[in-house]
């Protein structure tokens, strides 16, 4: 990782498109198309932005919506039954499924993924929605004309109702939670995007890739620089492919950010060591 300032620098023009994010449609869809560009080095075609726009077409072509829950119908009629996009459930785990491009070419993909084409969609038609913080399994909360309901885009954009989010929850940490506020408190656009990169994170973690974590964590700091859980995370990464230094200005960014004392001292002894190693 090359550090200026303080914090990451930017390693291609790219990445202008993520920092900050907006909560504005094109700002989520590019920075998710640019999360492709950059870590795969692939470049969509025109027919992908002609697709997106198909979309949105599509979408616009029906009467005004009368209540949230007819405006996810039209959603799920354009991209689950029209284009059939759906959730990635025989190779969950493949990484494409975190990558909008290749979702694009498949049309399936993670929850994350297939959420920001419906908020990119329904936005487009003039409705509120937006990714929430629930836990394991990504969900988007529509709004429009004084109803909001919840859906599911990674099953064809289903409703889902509060005993069905009591089920996934207790699926998700266990059998003794409850479902509670900040289970689907909203999250903004910079935070969907974290989340879709996380995945990749991961997924490279799992598989013992800590070259590809370390990438994918300096992807998540250049949108979120004043993260100091990421920090943390980074400087124990590079620790461990003996990048001391990159180890070292990432854990100093932590401790100037955290107010976590038990971690603090665990960041403050491994840095101690790195520094010693290369004293």
């Amino acid at each position: 990782m090359a550090e200026t300032d303080g914090e990451l620098a930017m390693s291609t023009p790219a990445w202008a498109s993520l920092g900050g994010v907006a909560d504005a449609t094109t700002s989520l869809i590019d920075g998710a198309l640019a999360l492709s560009r950059v870590r795969t080095g692939s470049v969509e075609a025109d027919w992908h932005h002609s697709h997106l726009r198909r979309l949105v077409e599509d979408i616009r072509a029906y009467p005004p919506a009368a209540d949230a829950t007819e405006a996810a119908g039209n959603l799920r009629q354009v991209l689950a039954v029209r284009y059939g996009y759906r959730g990635a459930v025989e190779d969950y785990d493949d990484l494409q499924n975190a990558d909008l491009i290749r979702v694009i070419d498949r049309r399936r993909g993670l929850p994350v993924a297939l959420s920001i084409l419906y908020m990119h969609v329904g936005r487009a038609a003039g409705w509120e929605l937006c990714g929430l913080n629930f836990p394991g399994h990504f969900l988007v909360r529509l709004e429009h004309a004084g109803s909001r309901v919840i859906l599911d885009p990674f099953h064809s954009g289903a409703l889902r109702s509060a005993a069905e989010l009591r089920g996934l929850l207790k699926a998700a940490i266990g059998s003794d939670e409850e479902l509670a506020p900040h289970h689907y408190a909203p999250v903004s656009d910079q935070d969907v995007l974290l989340r879709l990169e996380n995945n990749i994170k991961v997924r490279a973690l799992r598989r013992g890739d800590l070259d590809a974590a370390a990438d994918s964590l300096e992807r998540m700091l250049a949108m979120a620089p004043a993260a100091g859980d990421l920090w943390r995370e980074a400087g124990l990464v590079n620790a461990r492919l003996n990048r001391d230094a990159d180890a070292i200005t990432a854990l100093e960014r932590y401790l100037d950010l955290s107010d976590d004392d038990g971690l603090m001292r665990e960041a403050a002894m491994l840095l101690q060591r790195l520094k010693q190693r290369g004293s």
